[in-house]
């Protein structure tokens, strides 16, 4: 008996457990595993949400699509567009991630999700990211948004401004935290298009993908709401949003064999079905696309006849291999078709453009690279006549 007794103490000790912890999350966390899906089937509706899409998050391509245009609170996926904004101001030198912001009074009042910063409390630029990120708190949002544009109120008018250059059309911001708020919507589409942008900025994925991290020196625990980010093979972010209006939402972000997706989902009725969606549509796209590499120099001449020039002909610029998203059933049904004239005229630059390969899937159209000059050739004119003739007359 005492043996067991020591053996069950032993097990026991060897769990990690921080006592001291305060645990921070968005929402109840909910540890069990996703249960085993499917993928979307065409025609079948998705069950229990408003609106949901699928795209390409390289080339932005339309994959799935029910009720995306579809005005609704977007809850806190609203911070996709806040989390940009910080990592442009990274980008551009306005602070970097050791930078220490200094808490607020408005940011420390903020309700909802929060890692209850207190007025004058001290935090890094990289700390607050993760909060932002890992458990959506709407204090450190407000508090990089400050440091960004002074203001809560101003870095909203930069949120709407950059929507709009990415072609959210259906999109309007009133605040950088995603807490309802009259006039506050996006689309699943819109969602989606900021979620790419989102995802240029390769580090952020640093943030996106931890499923627990500590802040305060390990006081307070961050445990993310996003079961994908543990559970789906390739996930890489991106972030929930869940409020009274908005219902439960999430935009998912994932890559295998080259394939980078982005699927959203927006009111869904409850945490696991948004999550069974969001799984359903990157299943569908993982079965069913592919990037392949093309290559388009196979059938590429080296030069092209020059009339009219110093030089009989123009060496051709190797062309960079093609990345196109097709469907896995036409990987042999791409074709490549070069269109270059006869002759070209001088005078010709390095670098112009003479010809275009044309990419095909199954007789489409789905891209066109431009055939460039590798090397400039000047026109004919009297003294370069003369120079040629004086050249040949004198060669040996």
């Amino acid at each position: 008996m005492k043996r067991i007794i020591a053996l069950f103490l032993c097990m026991i000790m060897l769990v990690p457990i921080n006592v001291g912890a305060q645990v921070i999350s968005e929402e109840e966390v909910d540890y069990s595993p996703l249960p085993v899906v499917g993928e979307i089937e065409a025609g079948v509706p998705l069950n229990n949400v408003k609106s949901a899409v699928l795209i390409d998050s390289d080339s932005g391509k339309l994959l799935f699509s029910e009720n995306s245009d579809e005005r609704l609170p977007p809850a806190s996926i609203t911070k996709i567009m806040s989390l940009i904004l910080v990592m442009e101001a990274i980008e551009n030198g306005q602070f970097t991630y050791e930078t220490v912001l200094t808490c607020s009074d408005t940011a420390a009042k903020l309700g909802g999700s929060q890692i209850w910063l207190e007025p004058g409390e001290q935090m890094t630029v990289n700390d607050l990211l993760k909060a932002v990120a890992i458990v959506s708190a709407n204090d450190a949002t407000v508090l990089l948004a400050e440091a960004v544009a002074g203001s809560e109120e101003g870095f909203v008018v930069l949120m709407n401004s950059k929507a709009k250059s990415l072609g959210m059309n259906n999109t309007n911001f009133m605040n950088a935290t995603g807490l309802d708020a009259e006039n506050h919507y996006s689309t699943a589409y819109d969602v989606a298009l900021m979620s790419k942008e989102l995802l240029k900025h390769k580090k952020i994925t640093e943030y996106t993908t931890v499923w627990m991290d500590t802040l305060r020196g390990g006081q307070s625990q961050l445990v993310s709401t996003n079961k994908l980010v543990r559970f789906y093979k390739g996930c890489t972010g991106l972030k929930t949003g869940t409020t009274a209006d908005a219902g439960y939402c999430l935009s998912a972000s994932a890559s295998r064999d080259g394939l980078n997706l982005v699927a959203v989902v927006m009111g869904a009725d409850t945490s696991p079905n948004r999550f069974s969606a969001c799984q359903k549509l990157l299943n569908f796209g993982f079965a069913n696309y592919c990037n392949k590499e093309i290559k388009t120099d196979e059938n590429l001449p080296e030069t092209v006849p020059v009339k009219k020039g110093t030089k009989k002909s123009v060496t051709v610029q190797k062309s960079e291999n093609y990345y196109a998203l097709i469907k896995k059933n036409q990987k042999d049904k791409i074709k490549t078709e070069v269109n270059l004239p006869e002759y070209v005229t001088a005078p010709v630059k390095k670098g112009d453009k003479i010809g275009e390969i044309r990419i095909l899937c199954d007789g489409e159209e789905i891209g066109v690279l431009p055939i460039n000059a590798n090397e400039s050739v000047y026109g004919i004119n009297i003294w370069r006549s003369f120079a040629i003739l004086l050249k040949y007359l004198l060669t040996p």
